[in-house]
């Protein structure tokens, strides 16, 4: 039997892993289901699937809960320590990380230390503290694999190739994006509304990660994350602009051979195979028409129009808390900007400036990355009213 936690049971990572173990059949269950406080979408999913724990984060939606708990099932506490508990359940094989931003490094860390299969949708922890989390999983033999579509490409082109030894054979990364809603618009994006940044060509995902994708920070934070799962140096990682979302990404080894992985967008078939990896079995992910692609497309990233991706790109070079400092930035800008106090162009503005403040690079801790997260987050707001007051 694989038992699967899934943390962020009710976001599209999470609604679509619960699809994916019930189409993999018996020998598969969902242990235990964590949300923030959608309650209603919860229950449903307590009705279909049955799991043995529950974890509500937000404290008001647990008492809510509390008071009418299902039959079978057991609540665990609220917030962060909640998350932590479900994260390294004894019974659980497999952990789907698929909560957003940075309260996700707790849970991370204890299902690391509790030596799980982890499938890993929530970059920010790695963005923040990167190298720590990853000697941690190696200290205690737990597996991250990669659930977002770019890096799980990454992952599954290096297949075979020994950790460790990546720098030495890779001489390219090639990490494609789709260039959100608006790579493609001429006109100014300081008007650019939270409805229309929400409206993703390709993707159906949660409203953060929908707006890092348009102003690019999500690129940004995925090289992060890939510098610090592989080891990779940041100048190997290329950027591209490929509209049809086909090829996924694709590796560039020092023979000139390229290997890249396609497919129809579709999430499905990445969050599957984080969970069954490293097996691979059928999907419903519709299968490539080659006649019918008729062209596939690639350009280079505009940083001028898109600052942020540039910003995590440098964070990513100079290392130490400033990719802490980044996420936590980045996270208050688009709360702002989705509340609609903050415009879309000033979302880099808050963060160059927060990295600006930043004191001098110096060798990361994991408290010391927790600290800058903490601190970024105070400058940020403070920078933002001020942004917002010109």
């Amino acid at each position: 039997m694989k038992n699967v936690v899934i943390l962020g049971s009710t976001g599209s990572i999470g609604v679509n892993a619960l699809l994916a173990i019930k189409k993999l059949g018996p020998a598969w269950r969902a242990l235990g289901l964590t949300v923030n406080s959608n309650l209603k979408l919860l229950r449903r999913q307590i009705r279909a699937f049955g799991p043995a724990y529950v974890s509500v984060f937000d404290y008001a939606a647990w008492k809510e809960f509390s008071g009418d708990i299902p039959r079978g099932v057991r609540l665990l506490p609220p917030g962060v320590e909640g998350l932590a508990a479900m994260a390294s359940l004894p019974e659980a094989n497999i952990v789907l990380s698929a909560v957003s931003g940075a309260v996700g490094l707790a849970p991370l860390l204890a299902a690391i230390r509790a030596s799980k299969h982890i499938a890993l949708a929530n970059k920010e922890p790695i963005v923040m503290a990167g190298d720590l989390i990853v000697q941690e999983a190696r200290r205690w033999q737990a597996t991250i694999i990669p659930v977002d579509s770019e890096p799980s490409a990454i992952f599954q082109c290096l297949a075979g190739i020994k950790p460790g030894t990546y720098n030495e054979v890779v001489r390219r990364v090639f990490l494609t994006a789709s260039g959100g809603p608006f790579y493609s618009v001429k006109r100014s994006l300081a008007d650019i509304t939270p409805a229309q940044a929400l409206k993703h060509p390709r993707w159906k995902m949660g409203p953060k990660i929908t707006v890092d994708c348009s102003t690019l920070m999500n690129k940004g934070l995925e090289a992060i994350e890939l510098q610090h799962l592989f080891s990779l140096e940041v100048s190997k990682i290329q950027v591209l602009i490929h509209p049809q979302s086909v090829i996924h990404s694709g590796v560039e080894f020092k023979d000139g051979s390229v290997l890249a992985q396609m497919s129809n967008p579709d999430m499905r078939l990445p969050i599957q195979y984080a969970l069954t990896w490293p097996e691979r079995v059928s999907s419903p992910v519709k299968p490539l028409d080659f006649v019918k692609l008729a062209r596939l497309d690639f350009l280079k990233p505009d940083f001028a129009r898109f600052p942020c991706l540039e910003l995590a790109l440098c964070a990513a070079k100079k290392g130490g808390i400033l990719p802490a400092a980044l996420n936590a930035a980045n996270e208050v800008a688009v709360k702002l900007f989705l509340e609609g106090t903050l415009r879309f162009t000033d979302i880099p503005r808050v963060i160059e400036r927060v990295l600006s403040a930043c004191g001098p690079v110096s060798r990361l801790t994991l408290a010391g990355a927790v600290e800058a997260d903490s601190w970024a987050r105070q400058r940020a707001s403070a920078i933002a009213e001020n942004v917002k007051k010109r």
